[in-house]
């Protein structure tokens, strides 16, 4: 963990005035609250092919971001250019606008007792992240991808290896009192072999490690070992033909499933009717056996998690949110607005960028873990899928319908047989969470979201 040198805390302070500034200057244009926020980043990308450097880009950047009210008209504006005479352009374009809005009777800021932050050091910041020298990130790629090519003869090919770092700072500041700024830190690394089987058929998978820290990635060994392992076992692949079977969802794939209930229970798609979840809080959507969570406290072996921060996008303080327990969906997520709408509560799930109204965004957003290991998951399927790749964009969430094309292994007798791909999976997002039979104790944070490896029984593979 970082100490703060005094070149750092002077750009803070910096970063902090100009944020209230900007308010400051709206106000004094005519706004009757206004709210600034500032993001300052860096960020640097690697990408090696065959041992060679391929791309190399390393970029910083500043922007300010504006949202202005006139009692219940509101408008925004955006610039990267934080000189003194762009400002004064944002803030009077942003005013302009606002007086030819519509008013809007649940538009406005946060009421003051709202706004907060959690205290404390969420350990969401590290220096080693700039600190190691770019030939060190760059040999950290080349590794795993040499891991990945010695791992078996087969693996003849490399659709390369990438290594990224970020670093950003963000003030958020209000004419209602509020103040808060956090800085994050990123790391990550990951490798893409290809296979070819004796036919000339050729397969590709990937693997991937990511980290507040580099002290935290995992070996490009390991990385680069466990890609190939997941590019070979796809080799050979086949099309099943179609039937109504078990599918279990690898970790990977589990939690796009899982992270549709959050889109369902956003409160924009709840006012809106445009969600299977409208009508039905309070109400079963799921098996006994689902608890969700949305979590922007989480800290994970003392780090803070991928999405932790100290506060949401209103400036209001992250919290741990359980959306569905044991089945029953608790609360929809919702900013200011939606919950105005709704006459419900924020759940301090407020996202912003620099132009526009808040969204609405997940924190650490995961389905809690079963007990069993995902070998005796699988174990108790005769006859099903093992999803690890879905494609394309086969969800509508005011229907609940699912249908992705799909890839992954077929499981007979309760073992991972062989490969299959070109088949689609399909079945309705309602069924499908009350047809959640089991569900693994392989819960692991290699992003924001997460789930363990689930089954789901019924669900239609069309195939051959």
């Amino acid at each position: 963990m970082s100490t703060e040198t005094s070149a750092e805390a002077s750009a803070k302070t910096g970063l902090r005035h100009l944020a209230q500034d900007v308010v400051a200057q709206a106000l004094r244009a005519g706004a009757t609250d206004a709210e600034a926020v500032i993001y300052e980043g860096d960020e640097f990308s690697a990408r090696v092919r065959l041992g060679q450097v391929e791309t190399l880009k390393e970029s910083g950047s500043r922007a300010i971001g504006l949202r202005v009210f006139l009692g219940q008209r509101t408008a925004s504006t955006s610039s990267s250019d934080l000189s003194a005479d762009a400002i004064r352009h944002l803030v009077d374009g942003a005013v302009t606008l606002a007086k030819i809005t519509s008013e809007d009777p649940f538009a406005g800021l946060p009421e003051r007792e709202e706004f907060g932050q959690l205290s404390g050091d969420l350990k969401l910041y590290f220096d080693d992240v700039n600190q190691m020298p770019p030939a060190e990130r760059i040999e950290m790629a080349r590794r795993a991808e040499a891991a990945a090519m010695a791992f078996d003869t087969r693996i003849q090919n490399s659709g390369g290896a990438d290594f990224d770092t970020a670093t950003s700072s963000k003030v958020l500041t209000n004419s209602r009192g509020f103040t808060g700024e956090y800085r994050r830190s990123y790391c990550g690394f990951s490798v893409a072999p290809i296979a070819i089987d004796e036919k000339g058929g050729m397969q590709r998978n990937y693997w991937y490690s990511s980290a507040r820290t580099t002290s935290k990635l995992e070996s490009p060994e390991a990385i680069g070992q466990e890609a190939a392992r997941r590019t070979l076992r796809r080799l050979g692949a086949r099309r099943v033909s179609t039937q109504k079977a078990s599918v279990v969802f690898s970790p990977e794939i589990a939690r796009s499933i899982v992270g549709n209930i959050f889109d369902a229970a956003n409160g924009d798609a709840i006012y809106r009717h445009a969600t299977f979840f409208d009508d039905m809080l309070g109400k079963p959507v799921a098996g006994e056996n689902i608890t969700i969570i949305d979590d922007g406290t989480m800290m994970l072996n003392g780090i803070g998690g991928f999405s932790t921060a100290p506060f949401d996008g209103e400036g209001l303080p992250t919290r741990r949110t359980v959306l569905v327990e044991k089945g029953v969906l608790q609360t929809y997520v919702n900013n200011t607005y939606t919950a105005r709408k709704l006459n419900m509560r924020s759940t301090g799930s407020a996202s912003r960028g620099l132009a526009g109204n808040p969204g609405i965004g997940a924190h650490n957003f995961y389905l809690e873990p079963g007990e069993c290991t995902p070998e005796v998951l699988i174990g108790d399927v005769k006859n099903g899928l093992y999803v690890t790749e879905t494609m394309g964009f086969g969800v509508n969430l005011v229907t609940g319908d699912y249908s992705q094309g799909a890839a992954g292994l077929w499981i007979e007798n309760g073992e991972l047989a062989y490969p299959v791909e070109e088949i689609t999976i399909a079945g309705n997002l309602k069924d499908m969470y009350r047809n959640i039979v089991a569900i693994a104790n392989d819960l692991e944070f290699r992003g924001a979201a997460a789930s363990p490896t689930i089954r789901v029984e019924g669900m239609t593979i069309a195939g051959a």
